[in-house]
């Protein structure tokens, strides 16, 4: 009897050892840039406990080819310095205007090219915001201060952009290994590492086990590669350190998101500065918000399925022409469909026009990044005219290509096309 208990004694010893080993692996995440576990290579997932950061530079060895190709991304290029790169800055700062208090000379970091540019100023270890941007498209200065009542951070800090530094609020998102504690980073933009991990076992030792491939991770650690940034939401634990954090702190390429980051919620029916009533988002950055609410989610397609983020001649570096990209998977002779004899019997636009590309009705241009500047939204739904005339969503057609017809018109219209049923016209 006395043997039985000791061996059951033993037996509690071990398990208790292993929970302990398994708890330090998981510790191994430090506040800042520390390094996490993960489990499972099978997966497409590689320990990492052991594993430090590298910089880009060091992925260009082997990887020139792409290397090149993602340099010229606006991925690799977020935020520069104007004193290396003079070029990047798009105003002429020479040319006075009432919303320019600064200097080009107060300028450290400048964010941003596609729709709008803003420009943060160093102070200590940190940056901060300046008090203006450039609308890119209408090519004009415009205010910048994020007003009361919209993102769910401002009742956390004070009401000037001088006591709203990036750190906490944007720089986690445009870096690598962005430190807590020093405000240190491994390097600036969405290097390699961002969607890969830490590189140095692979440098040191190349191989499919020793780094993290995205592409062989299951759906949803694959999309979460991307939505772990483009996405609105909060990390599960904060303050951090007596900071709130707009980004998810701890998290690195390999781990769980879900461990870290929660989505903005939504009460269906609210209108937000987040949301649109039926849940669609409000505003730019939140193509992750939007993507878990779709099929094409659920069906286990991922972001990467329509983009390749290293580089491409198109736009939003997508694999193929925006009018194309769809048809790799869509199509009338296509199980996933559309199920018509052809394509205009589906879109109801003749071949080639604006209103027959898939974009124009499944992500119409709703989502506003800056003024009247909108991207496209990312649930792939179309939006009836009766969502718009309840709760106020842009539809489909009049937020765009009809903006001079009425809902009435667009049902109208609907109920003459022979594939829609007239109990479904909304």
């Amino acid at each position: 009897m006395k043997s039985v208990h000791l061996f059951g004694a033993a037996i509690c010893m071990l398990a208790l050892a292993i929970v302990a080993n398994i708890s330090a692996q998981a510790s191994s995440v430090t506040a800042g840039g520390g390094q996490t576990a993960a489990p499972n290579p099978a997966s497409g997932q590689v320990a990492q406990a052991a594993r430090t950061y590298v910089g880009s530079l060091a992925c260009k060895q082997c990887h020139a080819a792409t290397y090149e190709r993602w340099s010229k991304t606006r991925m690799a290029n977020v935020v520069v310095d104007p004193k290396d790169h003079p070029e990047a800055v798009l105003p002429d700062f020479a040319k006075a205007d009432p919303l320019l208090t600064f200097k080009l000379s107060d300028i450290a970091l400048v964010y941003g090219s596609k729709w709008k540019q803003r420009y943060f100023t160093k102070v200590g270890n940190d940056f901060f915001p300046l008090g203006a941007q450039w609308d890119v498209t209408h090519k004009q200065w415009r205010p910048y201060l994020v007003a009361n009542n919209t993102d769910w951070w401002v009742p956390h800090y004070g009401p000037t952009n001088a006591e709203r530094p990036t750190g906490p609020l944007c720089d986690g998102c445009h870096s690598v290994n962005y430190n807590t504690e020093t405000q240190a980073v491994t390097e600036w933009n969405v290097g390699c590492e961002r969607c890969h991990g830490p590189g140095s076992e692979h440098i040191g030792r190349p191989s499919a086990q020793t780094i993290v491939n995205p592409a062989k991770l299951d759906f949803v650690r694959a999309n979460d590669t991307c939505i772990q940034c483009h996405s609105q939401g909060q990390p599960l634990s904060n303050p951090i350190q007596g900071k709130y954090y707009d980004w998810p702190v701890g998290f690195h390429q390999g781990g769980n998101l879900k461990d870290f980051w929660k989505l903005e919620e939504h009460k269906a029916g609210e209108t937000t500065f987040t949301h649109f009533a039926d849940g669609t988002a409000h505003k730019n950055r939140m193509q992750g918000n939007d993507f878990v609410q779709s099929v094409m989610y659920r069906r286990g397609v991922t972001c990467f399925s329509c983009h390749d983020v290293h580089g491409t001649g198109n736009n939003a570096d997508l694999i193929k022409p925006s009018g194309q990209v769809c048809l790799t998977c869509h199509g009338p002779t296509s199980p996933n469909g559309p199920h018509t004899a052809t394509l205009e019997d589906h879109t109801h636009h003749l071949r080639g026009s604006p209103g027959s590309q898939c974009a124009a009705c499944h992500m119409p241009r709703i989502e506003q990044t800056i003024a009247d500047v909108n991207v496209r939204s990312h649930t792939f739904e179309f939006i009836p005219p009766s969502m718009t005339d309840r709760f106020k969503i842009p539809n489909s057609c009049t937020s765009t290509c009809h903006a001079d017809k009425s809902t009435t018109w667009v049902r109208e219209r609907m109920r003459t096309w022979a594939n829609v049923s007239p109990w479904r016209v909304e």
